[in-house]
């Protein structure tokens, strides 16, 4: 598989991105709740992903969701690396 597919899944990256700071500007939502927010998300939105974007690497529903949410998970790991290196 060309690893230059995967760069369609960068959109849903930045979404569940935007999801998690949302979910941190509301006050009612603990911390620990973020990734599985933003996993979830991800996994939602990768379903119709699939089948609009015609380079998502994947063509089943489940690879699709799972994709989603590593992608999910994977913008709670861009928010860290930024507090890291802001903090440093």
């Amino acid at each position: 598989m060309d690893l230059s597919n995967y760069v369609t899944v960068l959109p849903i990256v930045v979404i569940c991105y935007l999801a998690g700071i949302g979910c941190k500007a509301w006050s009612k939502t603990p911390d620990k709740l973020i990734p599985v927010i933003v996993g979830v998300i991800g996994g939602i939105i990768a379903i119709p992903a699939m089948y609009i974007m015609p380079d998502f690497p994947a063509t089943d529903i489940i690879t699709a969701i799972s994709i989603g949410i590593m992608s999910g998970l994977a913008s709670t790991g861009v928010n860290q690396i930024y507090k890291q290196i802001k903090d440093n």
